[in-house]
């Protein structure tokens, strides 16, 4: 057909070939159901392998005790072994059920104004042997100038240790590990409530905000394509020198622990200079959070 002078004519599009609406949205409930299927499926199995793996737990620490007689030292290190392998196992069985919990969107936080020293310091004792054991050394020193505020302190040290773990496993031996907090200025823009007419504004900041922790290490670094994508579920960096650990779903559960509270983690890293890993925790919780953390 050809076109008339001076008449301006627009392609005409083909006829929706596309599924209908209903079908869709059909499509996406089946695909809903049955992701709620396999989360729960895999939440039941993490409740099973609970209650056997605490009583093999229970005879590794009945033996190490040797009240059930002495020990040789192959003895003993098969069982310090045995006690590795268990508590590997119910840290993967942990992520399990936290990941569950954070996917089905019934995460509890429990905010009480506390010491955020204290709390990092439980963690690093907690951690001490582990590193010890792997010939690293972890450093923390207690910030005197952090103030208490709310915070769920099982959430945060839930964080640190997924962090703690992650420097651990890639670190190599001889290195070290430095967790640090440190009061912090974040500078959020504010949103605008709508039927105001106003300019959009960087927040006016006079005194901290926020607590910054950090967890550093002299490990061999992230790629920077890498920074993004290592916050993903079920996400392991490749390395062709040594063979992937766990299930890729720590830094996921700490980046949405962290994002439940109102904070958010990053990475800075280069190859060949370490990682670290830092999180923000507002002073003042969002009024989301704190309706979490009131509800049971």
């Amino acid at each position: 057909m050809t076109a008339k002078p001076g008449v301006s004519q627009q392609p005409t599009s083909p006829p929706s070939q596309g599924v209908p609406d209903s079908d869709f949205i059909q499509s996406y409930n089946q695909l809903r159901e049955r992701f709620q299927r396999t989360t729960n499926a895999l939440a039941s199995a993490a409740h099973d392998l609970k209650t056997p793996l605490a009583i093999l737990n229970g005879y590794i620490e009945l033996l190490q005790s040797e009240k059930l007689g002495d020990l040789n030292d192959r003895q003993r290190d098969v069982i310090h072994d045995m006690q590795a392998s268990g508590q590997r196992l119910q840290h993967f069985i942990q992520d399990f059920l936290s990941y569950t919990v954070l996917e089905t969107g019934e995460i509890r936080l429990q905010y009480e104004i506390a010491d955020v020293n204290a709390c990092l310091s439980e963690v690093c004792h907690l951690w001490s042997r582990r590193f010890q054991d792997s010939g690293l050394a972890l450093y923390f020193l207690a910030n005197d100038k952090l103030p208490a505020f709310p915070f769920d302190s099982a959430k945060v040290q839930r964080v640190v240790s997924n962090l703690l773990e992650n420097a651990s496993k890639f670190t190599p031996p001889g290195g070290t590990v430095w967790l640090h907090a440190e009061s912090h200025m974040w500078e959020r823009r504010l949103t605008t409530k709508p039927g105001v007419e106003r300019e959009r504004r960087r927040q006016a900041l006079a005194v901290p905000n926020a607590v910054k922790i950090s967890v550093s290490d002299t490990g061999p670094g992230i790629p920077p394509e890498y920074h993004l994508e290592i916050f993903d579920d079920f996400f392991r960096l490749p390395a062709a020198d040594r063979p992937a650990e766990g299930m890729g779903l720590g830094l996921a559960i700490a980046r949405r622990l962290i994002g439940a509270m109102g904070g958010k983690v990053w990475v800075e890293s280069e190859p060949g200079s370490g990682c670290k890993f830092s999180f923000l925790l507002p002073l003042t919780p969002s009024a989301t959070g704190t309706q979490k953390g009131k509800s049971k």
